[in-house]
């Protein structure tokens, strides 16, 4: 207990002290936001990791995923890696940078209603992201109850409060830049410790062949598989198809999350680009790979513990039950990996929800003259707002809160990826098609959360998504385009000239 409460109070003083260190790059809005478009490479990569990969992935979805598919749930750690990450890099880092810094965008919404010359599209971004990322923030407690109450016997309530209060401390202070730091020094935690918690997990069972092989004596319940055993050892698993769905919402998802597309307003450079490309998805391979293969072996743990009172599975104290056993040390560098996955991805959720709500909905629409001092001080209660109200939807959780972080992926990505990539790339795309996209994304995720007529709502949000990506091409075919002479001038900002050294690209031809 003496080695785990040392651990907890030294990362508990690291993050304030980085909170203090960074106050100073915070007193104006774009420092504040965007930590003044000057982040490197490796604080990027790691932020845009860390809050990719929360406490919900490592206990709920790894939990959950590994129990239903077995070690096939590793495939989503890769498809999350190249392309959640790397293809993500790769298609939106450069363009997000250059168009967003062109058009003086500081947030998605703000891309919207400058990109397409409309306040309405930017209000309506603005409150979609409002309401879906509120639950989505409340569900990152949920992996931290089993785990605080194995490790120290500490209630619920009181890890959810030390954890909100500690994380809005140092936002509050040091804005962007105190959350790229944290993320950073998390980041190394979540690494070292998904590593030495695989490690200690598997030789446990007797070493990975062990494992292996005790795993493919398992029956599924799938039809598909007809009972057979091995099919939690089998490249696909006993559900591709669900599977496939996983994948697509869980990798695909974070091109349209605010949260996630905000990173790449923040980039240096060319080099930061190049080398954020390479450190983002090593990062994804090493936590979101580790994650769903430790998840994958999930059926050897079949105990009474994860079992509900009406004898149904509760996925999210699996990962729980399989870390149980370990060393005191190792229990105590879980923790702290959890916190780390959790507050890295609260802090980002909380400043994208609060930068968004200030500039895109209150000011020049509820205070028409908001002078920046206003600005930063309404962003910072307007934190304090969002980490109070996670807190009372966490500790008074709806009976779908497990559900969350899926609905808020699927409503958010649904409505905000199709018109985000297209407007990055495509000079046809219309204001028409973008309110369309919202309506879809938004509309096949809510009302399947009350018709149900696609069961997993993880299949619902990637069909919002794939359903985006048609409707936003088709409906601009057919609706008024915009201003052609202001869209040239928009997408001009690709064609500038720009100077660079030889170690980042070769001349056209050697003088």
């Amino acid at each position: 207990m003496v080695v785990k409460l040392i651990l907890l109070i030294a990362f508990f003083a690291v993050m304030i002290l980085v909170g203090v260190s960074t106050s100073k790059t915070a007193g104006s809005v774009d420092g504040f936001v965007l930590g003044g478009r000057k982040v490197g490479p490796w604080l990027t990569a790691f932020a845009y990791g860390t809050s990719y990969f929360s406490a919900v992935v490592f206990v709920g979805y790894a939990g959950q995923f590994g129990w239903k598919y077995g070690l096939a749930s590793t495939w989503i750690g890769i498809g999350n890696a190249f392309l959640g990450s790397l293809l993500a890099w790769v298609v939106l880092g450069r363009r997000t940078r250059v168009m967003t810094h062109y058009l003086g965008a500081a947030t998605m919404p703000d891309f919207f209603g400058k990109r397409f010359e409309s306040n309405a599209l930017r209000i309506a971004a603005s409150v979609i992201s409002f309401i879906f990322l509120i639950p989505y923030t409340a569900s990152l407690y949920n992996g931290l109850s089993n785990l605080f109450g194995m490790s120290f016997n500490i209630s619920y309530k009181v890890c959810v409060i030390l954890m909100a209060t500690l994380t809005g401390v140092y936002v509050i202070l040091g804005g962007y830049m105190a959350t790229a730091v944290n993320d950073f020094i998390q980041g190394i935690i979540m690494i070292f410790g998904i590593i030495a918690v695989i490690a200690a997990v598997i030789g446990g069972q007797g070493g990975f062949i062990e494992a292996v092989r005790s795993l493919a004596q398992f029956e599924s319940d799938n039809p598909v598989t007809l009972g057979q055993p091995g099919a939690f050892t089998s490249f696909f698993g006993p559900d591709p198809a669900n599977l496939l769905g996983v994948i697509i919402l869980t990798s695909l998802g974070t091109w349209g999350l605010p949260q996630m597309v905000h990173k790449f307003y923040t980039i240096r450079n060319e080099k930061a680009v190049q080398t954020g490309t390479v450190i983002s998805t090593i990062f994804a391979v090493i936590i979101a790979g580790g994650c769903y293969f430790l998840g994958g072996f999930a059926r050897l743990f079949d105990t009474a513990a994860i079992y509900k009172a009406d004898g149904s599975i509760a996925f999210d104290a699996i990962i729980p039950s399989m870390l149980s056993t370990l060393p005191d040390i190792l229990i105590g560098i879980v923790v702290i990996l959890v916190l780390s996955a959790s507050m890295s991805t609260l802090s980002s959720l909380v400043l994208t929800s609060s930068s968004t709500l200030t500039l895109d909905l209150i000011k020049g629409n509820i205070v028409k003259d908001m002078k920046e001092k206003q600005q930063l001080l309404i962003m910072r209660v307007l934190i304090v707002f969002f980490i109070a109200v996670s807190v009372i939807l966490a500790l008074n959780p709806p009976t779908f809160i497990a559900q969350l972080m899926g609905i808020s992926w699927g409503a958010l990505a649904g409505a905000f990826l199709a018109p985000f990539l297209y407007g990055l790339f495509w000079k046809g795309t219309t204001k028409a098609a973008v309110w369309a996209s919202f309506i879809v994304g938004v509309g096949i995720t809510v009302l399947n959360m009350f018709i149900k007529f696609i069961a997993s709502p993880i299949n619902a949000g990637a069909a919002a998504m794939i359903a985006g990506l048609i409707v936003v091409p088709i409906v601009s075919l057919l609706t008024p385009k915009m201003n052609r002479s202001r869209v040239d001038t928009i997408f001009s900002c690709y064609d500038e000239k720009t100077l660079i050294s030889r170690k980042v690209a070769l001349p056209e031809k050697e003088e």
